[in-house]
């Protein structure tokens, strides 16, 4: 899928997002609840800078933000505990693995003698030190539609229909939109300019535009502008950068460019031959950084070295991240995730994330047989429920572990929404995927600080997020009760959470409130406290 995609476009509202979708089964554990929701309790007061920086780390009920207690879990769970390395597939865009934050929790390939251009370990990949690249040299990729109206013969009739329509749809809406889009490029670069003015320094905060007070109209104006556009919590500069990305879009729909150009053609295999697996390369940060953003800032996430003083801190502690780099900036292809599902497996990971997804899928069975092949050998796959606001009850979104939606073929995949960090009714994020059926459980995705490349860090969001941060806690699970298997870990995830029961809104639509216990199988949120205290009964 195009891993980082608008959740809307209107006049005054882009918000760049990552992730998407799955399903499951009834979950029979009994709960703990060690910690519980507080009723009727919220956060007042804005999150402080080092608050935000790590709330998905905080706690419910001691600091009134809806994290997932794992400041908690290690000082009061795992304080003098030593657990075994876990290995953690990442199945992304890409990790920038010489990060000074993730260049410690690199997995390497002990059985592989680097640089000898042979493969010594007879896997079928030469030279995988740190995992396999399955894109080569590219970066971009069509979306999967366009690929289906470009090769109809991949898909049934009622198949390409559909992928037709959404074309015919797209063109409709790039024809409406453009015009608006370019007027919203506009009126933000005027109102920033004006309000960097204003302040005398370039980035500001939606606090200090806020506590302006002016009677010019102008100032007024560019008062309320910047105030929508920061609302959605993100830096001027990416929102600026994502308003022109979709503007380039539109453009390429307009000009038909989506259905002509053949970005696969430099990879050299056929996509559409699952057998066909001599391709790629061993370079899992691709040819450019700049493009690895997404897959690094998941695999941070997950890892990034903890107390060590250097941006944010990982869920996990013992981990090593294994990279397979699938994910383009576009759809990614079936065979590249069933083949890199399979790839971490042999290789050792014991929990793999997927923060991907898309609407079309010609070749699911390879994906669902990959899946089918990990539950075998007893891994974990954590996945992003997906960024359109949609109940993926009855919305495509693959892959998923359900070809009905219904009923479950695995019982190794759980996939997650995404919260907000505001406690409340609007505890949920305005973009997250939801499903009684087929959304497993929630966690943090709103302004989630972690690795992005060259050694920086930058808060994104996305259920991309929230997924990364339950593969975290599966990790610490894994790690501290190598035992438990995955279909353990999974209910464990599910059936610990946090309930919670109130009244929440649902994709940022003040109109549609709904119980949140309507809003995945277990009704709760992931919980590392509980999920340790649950993983340490069950162990015994």
């Amino acid at each position: 899928m195009n891993i980082i995609k608008p959740i809307c476009l209107s006049t005054f509202a882009v918000l760049v997002l990552a992730g998407c979708g799955a399903q499951k089964q009834v979950s029979t554990t009994a709960s703990l609840a060690q910690i519980s929701a507080p009723l009727n309790i919220k956060k007042v007061a804005p999150l402080k800078e080092n608050e935000l920086k790590r709330w998905s780390h905080l706690d419910i009920v001691n600091d009134t933000i809806p994290g997932m207690s794992v400041d908690r879990a290690y000082s009061e769970l795992l304080k003098n505990k030593t657990g075994v390395k876990v290995i953690v597939g990442i199945v992304d865009s890409g990790v920038d693995i010489e990060h000074e934050d993730l260049k410690d929790v690199v997995w390497t390939n002990t059985k592989e003698i680097p640089g000898n251009g042979i493969d010594d370990d007879k896997n079928g990949y030469v030279d995988d030190i740190h995992g396999w690249n399955f894109l080569g040299d590219i970066t971009k990729e069509n979306l999967e539609y366009e690929r289906i109206i470009k090769n109809k013969d991949l898909v049934d009739e009622l198949t390409y229909q559909a992928a037709k329509a959404l074309n015919d749809k797209k063109i409709a809406d790039a024809t409406v939109g453009k015009a608006r889009t370019e007027q919203m490029i506009a009126d933000l670069n005027e109102s920033d300019a004006a309000l960097a003015k204003h302040f005398g320094k370039p980035v500001y905060t939606i606090d200090e535009v806020k506590a302006i007070v002016s009677e010019e109209p102008a100032m007024q104006k560019s008062k309320a502008s910047m105030q929508r556009m920061l609302s959605f919590n993100l830096p001027i500069a990416d929102l600026k950068v994502a308003i022109q990305k979709q503007l380039d879009g539109m453009n390429a729909i307009l000009k038909g460019d989506n259905l002509t150009t053949d970005y696969r053609k430099v990879v050299g295999d056929n996509p559409n031959d699952i057998t066909d697996t001599k391709y790629g390369n061993n370079n899992v940060m691709g040819p450019d950084k700049n493009e690895i953003l997404h897959g690094t800032h998941v695999a941070g996430i997950v890892a990034q070295v903890r107390n060590n003083n250097i941006g944010g801190d990982g869920v996990a502690n013992n981990v090593q991240i294994l990279t397979v780099r699938a994910v383009p900036d576009g759809d990614e292809y079936d065979k590249d995730i069933a083949l890199g599902i399979r790839y971490a497996v042999d290789n050792g990971a014991k929990v793999i994330n997927g923060s991907f997804g898309k609407s079309f899928s010609p070749h699911k069975q390879w994906v669902y047989d990959a899946i089918k092949y990990a539950e075998k050998k007893d891994v974990l796959i954590v996945h992003a429920a997906g960024n359109s606001a949609e109940d993926i009850d009855s919305y495509d979104n693959f892959p998923n572990d359900s070809d009905d939606k219904k009923t479950e073929f695995a019982d190794n995949m759980i996939t997650i929404g995404a919260l907000n960090y505001e406690y409340g009714d609007k505890v949920v994020a305005r973009f997250s995927n939801i499903g009684k059926v087929n959304v497993d459980v929630f966690a943090p995705g709103v302004k989630i600080y972690a690795t992005t490349p060259n050694d920086t860090y930058k808060y994104l969001q996305g259920t991309s997020m929230a997924s990364p941060n339950v593969a975290g806690v599966a990790a610490l699970i894994r790690s501290y009760y190598p035992k438990l298997s995955a279909s353990q870990v999974k209910h464990i995830l599910m059936d610990s959470g946090v309930a919670i029961s109130t009244d929440v809104v649902v994709g940022g639509k003040p109109t549609d409130v709904r119980s949140f216990t309507a809003l995945s199988q277990s009704g709760k949120i992931v919980n590392a406290y509980n999920a340790l205290l649950m993983a340490e009964k069950m162990s015994k």
